[in-house]
């Protein structure tokens, strides 16, 4: 386990609170509770004050912590990567070059390519192999600014794959500064022995993987690739449930190529976020928005594979909480870059900037159910933030495809200074 400092950062020209302890819905997302010339306590890793600096440095001695000068400089919460597939072998650089040429991502998968090619990378990997690939995409992360990410297995759709990449993430979030969430998602596509019987591989997920995974507190979340020629409705709504029985929080991959009823099951479960919505209903949003399930939007994604964004704007509108994340894998969308992700919201999704802040922090926190822990600056929660070179959130989208975070504190310990 990471150790834990004590650190007091002042002078900020803006200290980005994002302050709330749940997800941000519709107009709220614009409200970033931003405290001028602010400063951040942080005792034991635990946040402990936030406030002006002269009023904070009346309450507190420099000599007693390391000491922060944030002059000049915008404070924000660490980023929080919400939905990535981080953990796997192999690269498929050849089917990025398919897809300039106008093949589609079901036309490669449907020729033994896309998800299938990695699981067949990941199980010829060493769980030593994984893991070091894994520390430098983490590494990577972090020079981003990101302080907590989800990772999910599902490049195995085996007993021992499923297994060995939670025990990767599981040994990761052990020896990294990142903390790690991790998600079960053996049902990520289907096996060949399987096509056509997938209620039969969906049974062998439900009865021999997902016990183990429970029994050895692998996964904290269940996910299905809810989607046509991949797993249907029934067999998601299957899955899912069982899976609540035996203890995990839900999310699934939801309307991202044709429009199924993604969005509405994850109502309908009270999953606690359904991610892509690049074809979900009106009536899907609306169910979500009444049902408290995060919008986790992966613009990255539609980018990548040069389609139609997700209707962010719309789904704000409509009273949504919205986040944001990378989608981070090795075929549809193979990048960790949060500067990419602030660029394609604000740009071509209709999110302002203060939205995007907001689904990148504490939104981001409650699609993996951590709103009360991480996500915003407020007393109580953990000690993580970034510090960016310039004064103000606003150069986050402005210097595009550039990251502008200078400085990283996990757990009010500096992992990350540039």
């Amino acid at each position: 386990m990471m150790k834990k400092g004590n650190i007091l950062i002042k002078n900020a020209a803006e200290l980005v609170t994002c302050s709330g302890f749940k997800g941000k819905k519709g107009k709220s997302m614009s409200d970033l509770h931003i405290i001028s010339n602010g400063a951040v306590v942080i005792e034991e890793g635990v946040i402990k004050a936030v406030g002006k600096t002269e009023e904070l440095l009346k309450q507190y001695k420099e000599e007693d912590y390391k000491v922060i000068d944030a002059s000049n400089k915008a404070v924000l919460p660490g980023f929080v990567d919400s939905h990535t597939h981080f953990v796997f072998g192999g690269y498929r650089a050849e089917e990025f070059s398919w897809r300039l040429r106008g093949d589609s991502y079901m036309s490669i998968m449907e020729r033994g390519g896309g998800i299938l090619s990695s699981v067949r990378a990941t199980a010829e990997a060493s769980k030593e192999e994984l893991l070091k690939s894994a520390i430098k995409r983490l590494d990577s992360m972090l020079s981003f600014g990101v302080t907590t990410v989800e990772g999910k297995s599902g490049y195995g759709l085996d007993y021992e794959t499923e297994i060995k990449q939670l025990e990767v993430m599981k040994e990761a979030d052990n020896h990294h500064p990142v903390d790690v969430v991790s998600t079960f998602m053996g049902a990520h596509a289907v096996l060949k022995d399987y096509k056509g019987r997938e209620g039969a591989f969906i049974d062998f997920l439900i009865e021999k993987v997902m016990p183990e995974v429970t029994e050895r507190k692998l996964a904290e979340f269940c996910d299905v690739f809810c989607e046509k020629n991949v797993f249907s409705i029934e067999d998601s709504r299957k899955l899912l449930t069982k899976a609540k029985e035996m203890g995990f929080k839900v999310k699934l991959h939801a309307d991202e190529i044709v429009q199924l009823g993604g969005a509405e099951l994850a109502a309908e479960l009270g999953a606690v976020s359904a991610d892509h919505l690049l074809q979900a209903s009106d009536q899907g949003i609306k169910e979500m928005e009444k049902a408290g399930v995060v919008a986790t939007l992966l613009p990255g994604t539609a980018f990548s594979l040069k389609e139609d964004f997700a209707r962010a704007r719309y789904m704000i509108d409509n009273n949504c909480a919205v986040a944001l994340a990378t989608d981070l894998n090795p075929g549809s969308c193979f990048t960790e870059s949060i500067p990419l992700i602030f660029a394609l919201a604000t740009l071509y999704m209709g999110m302002t900037t203060e939205e995007a802040v907001t689904a990148l922090t504490i939104n981001g926190a409650a699609a993996v159910d951590k709103a009360d822990k991480i996500g915003s600056i407020d007393i109580g929660k953990k000690g993580d933030i970034i510090i960016l070179e310039f004064p103000s959130y606003k150069y986050i989208p402005y210097h595009i495809g550039v990251s502008t975070v200078e400085k990283v504190v996990k757990n009010g310990i500096l992992v990350y200074n540039r």
